[in-house]
């Protein structure tokens, strides 16, 4: 069963020269943006074999000098896959650490002698327990000291770092903003080990790793930039959609304490490894006829034009001869004669993607259309990762479906429980309690006793404390609740309102369980009961919280298994793939693209807005301070305006939709 197939969405669309050179010559052409060595890999794992390659090297030449092999860790997730690979390598392959000296990063502070949730102690799970490493060449720096010591304790830590020669290898993840180790935004070129105060992004994306319920503490004691730059080697890993924009500042932008990670740029020895998802906006993958020739597809030329348009500030029909040349796509001239054939032909394709019968229009000439004429009407499924996804990301065609005769069928696939405040709680049980009191002369003991039990365990909650299991089927029901007010407001009839409360998501943390076989075979049976002719789902990669990518590679994975199983039905559908809160589709890969009216955009507004429990008191805002409904229309409105740029049709806002075509 393949769980990851999330992960191969961008390589189905990036040339191999692109990120995987075969010569000296290419490379420099190809990463001529790039101010840091480098690599990208296919997959995750590719990436962590050729950093664990150079760090076998490393090890095994200081064994044979009889000398220690020094190591800076961190503790970030994109680690993991390099320490997985070096345990094996230690088990399967006989890798001795005896002679590896380990620096941590940083360690949270304050900590107690009785916390659990230190970064060494991650550190040791992850990596340290798991081979031969002495435990006295094993050093951290230490929460648990008075502030008023903490200076000292750097000093004697700097200095600790230099009798063993320095750090041979340094190994670091980046953070959203960034950070690398806990050197935030503002932290200078020439900063030590110190105390710092953790940025509310970073204690967010280091609160994933915190699975026992302790809250992240608000300072770090950490390496200094100077500290990491006077390793001899630096290896700077990403994994995955969420962290592209920040590599591609990292990496292509200039020098600066606002991004502490681009610090790396001074080092000769630094070399940044991604895999294609968190490679996506380097200019050699998104803009590649800036460095390199390239062979054009359909694609490309799209996004070369789109590129032109916003650069020169025409529309489409608008671009000349001279403006291809003067910006580097005189290639386009020679491929199709004129800027007047290019132009055309990109129009016509981008005008052919703008459709208001998402289900496709009957008895219509679908030629040119994204979606066919027939079957009509069709069995759809809109896969929901969280209750409020589907009319977040596609509340304007979710209605247009319904509205246009489909049978239309929702599947939410997670509880979403953890995303509802405490005092949604409260209100619904003060709520229960009065009813009961009112018509039912306060005869029901179970919600007397209920009532009292969430409201002693809400009254004594600390920051941190995971939920009872009973508040958190309350706040699953409080979202269920929604969902079905939605749905019913879409004229969706409740017995095509699917709750599948896939099992990886109820862990009662903000870190969710592995998605496995269970979650899979969850979505395959509905799916397979179903035998819909369209699949919509979450191609959000980004989402902060993991949840989306999980959700999507479950459904993904279901939809592998009927096609391994040869289901005839699976040749007449079409996956379409959404984005919702967090990012849209680049126009460049756009299929579909449905405009949706103002009193349509009012409607789908409304459809957001039914989910109370998610407005201004839900837990996972972010740092974006507007609501859902809020993001959502500025999305669409954006891409309505971005159509309308390059001399499109002029529509309120539109919401946008790739093809996925199962591997």
């Amino acid at each position: 069963m393949r769980l990851n197939l999330s992960s191969q969405i961008v390589l189905n669309k990036v040339p191999t020269k692109f990120y995987r050179p075969e010569n000296a010559v290419e490379r420099s052409e190809v990463t001529r943006m790039e101010k840091i060595q480098t690599d990208i890999f296919p997959t995750i794992d590719e990436g962590a074999k050729h950093i664990a390659d150079t760090i076998e090297a490393e090890i095994t030449t200081k064994q044979r000098e009889g000398k220690f092999c020094v190591l800076g860790l961190g503790t970030g997730m994109s680690l993991t896959p390099v320490y997985q690979e070096l345990i094996r390598r230690h088990k399967e392959c006989g890798l001795s650490f005896h002679n590896v000296v380990v620096f941590n990063a940083y360690e949270y502070f304050p900590l107690t002698p009785e916390t659990q949730t230190c970064s060494i102690n991650q550190l040791r799970r992850r990596f340290l327990d798991h081979v031969d490493i002495n435990p006295q060449n094993i050093f951290t720096l230490d929460g648990t000291i008075p502030q008023d010591a903490v200076q000292e304790h750097c000093r004697l830590y700097e200095q600790r770092i230099q009798t063993f020669g320095g750090i041979d290898v340094m190994m670091l993840g980046i953070g959203r903003i960034g950070n690398i180790a806990t050197n935030e935004p503002g932290s200078g070129h020439n900063t030590t080990s110190r105390i710092i105060l953790i940025e509310p992004t970073t204690r967010e994306e280091m609160s994933l790793s915190f699975d026992n319920g302790e809250t992240v503490p608000p300072c770090s004691i950490t390496m200094g930039i100077a500290t990491i730059l006077s390793a001899r080697k630096i290896f700077l890993t990403a994994w995955g959609e969420e962290k592209a924009d920040i590599i591609q500042k990292t990496v292509e932008g200039r020098v600066s304490d606002a991004i502490p990670a681009s610090f790396l740029q001074t080092h000769n020895a630094a070399h940044v490894v991604i895999d294609l998802a968190a490679g996506s906006r380097l200019t050699r993958i998104v803009r590649p006829w800036l460095v390199t020739s390239c062979k054009w597809d359909d694609k490309l030329v799209r996004s070369a034009l789109v590129w032109l348009c916003q650069k020169t500030g025409k529309p489409i029909l608008k671009l000349t001869n001279k403006d291809y040349n003067e910006n580097g796509l005189s290639e386009l001239l020679a491929l199709y004669g004129s800027a007047y054939n290019a132009n055309i032909k990109i129009f016509n394709d981008l005008q052919h993607t703008i459709t208001g019968w998402p289900g496709g229009k009957p008895d219509a000439d679908d030629t040119y259309r994204p979606e066919r004429a027939k079957p009509f009407p069709k069995r759809v499924i809109v896969f929901s990762p969280h209750p409020d996804d589907d009319v977040i990301s596609m509340g304007g065609t979710l209605r247009r479906l319904v509205q246009q005769g489909h049978d239309v069928h929702v599947a939410y696939q997670t509880s979403g429980n953890i995303a509802v405040g405490d005092e949604e709680v409260s209100r619904f049980m003060h709520f229960i309690n009065g009813f009961n009191q009112l018509f039912g002369e306060d005869g029901d003991e179970i919600i007397k006793k209920k009532y009292r039990e969430i409201k002693d365990f809400l009254a004594k909650k600390k920051e941190g404390d995971i939920d009872t299991q009973d508040i958190r089927t309350i706040k699953g029901l409080i979202r269920r609740g929604e969902a079905r007010t939605a749905c019913t407001y879409n004229q969706i009839p409740l017995d095509h309102v699917h709750f599948l409360d896939l099992p990886f998501y109820e862990s009662g943390r903000i870190e969710k369980l592995p998605m496995g076989k269970a979650d899979v075979e969850i979505v395959l049976k509905l799916i397979d009961d179903v035998k819909p002719h369209q699949i919509y789902v979450a191609g959000d990669l980004a989402d902060p919280h993991g949840t989306h990518k999980k959700c999507t590679d479950a459904v993904l994975a279901a939809i592998d298994e009927l096609k391994k199983s040869n289901a005839e039905w699976l040749k007449e559908c079409r996956i379409w793939m959404y984005r919702g809160a967090w990012a849209e589709w680049e126009i460049e890969n756009i299929e579909m693209c449905v405009p949706m009216s103002p009193e349509e955009l009012r409607a789908k507004r409304n459809s957001i807005l039914k989910h109370q429990s998610q407005m201004e008191s839900a837990p996972f805002l972010g740092n974006d301070e507007r609501l859902f409904w809020q993001r959502a229309e500025d999305r669409n409105r954006a891409t309505a305006k971005l159509y309308d740029d390059l001399g499109l049709a002029c529509y309120e806002a539109m919401e946008a939709f790739v093809e996925y075509k199962p591997l």
